[in-house]
């Protein structure tokens, strides 16, 4: 039987920690939104205080099947009406730690899904 490692396609999250993750080898230290297909969108926010609907809807405007929203160092939900435009772009959104997040990225995007991450790296 012979063994291969995994090989993707696609920009992968290789490395994280509290306040950081690697995209490939970029070391990356601010809230960022990745995308399996070549997006890195820095995304102005420090906290999960400072999320606004705005953050959201920059999101719909990626073009993308799935959003993976990393809510920082714990699970936090944003309230449901900042979530109408990726409705209307039938645009699906899971919710979880930003660690959790980084890792569905991958399968996702490995998978071959239009999947982007918006991740909340607080420090």
């Amino acid at each position: 039987m012979k063994f291969q490692p995994d090989r993707f396609d696609v920009q992968t999250i290789t490395a994280y920690g509290p306040g950081w993750i690697n995209v490939d080898a970029d070391r990356i230290d601010h809230s960022i939104i990745v995308g399996a297909r070549g997006q890195r969108i820095a995304w102005e926010c420090q906290r999960f205080e400072d999320l606004t609907p705005a953050h959201f809807a920059r999101l719909a405007e990626q073009e993308a099947e799935v959003v993976v929203f990393g809510s920082g160092q714990r699970l936090r939900f944003p309230p449901p009406a900042w979530l109408q435009p990726l409705m209307a772009r039938r645009m699906g959104l899971e919710t979880m730690d930003t660690l959790a997040a980084c890792r569905t990225y991958n399968i996702l995007a490995g998978e071959g899904r239009n999947v982007i991450a918006a991740l909340l790296l607080e420090t």
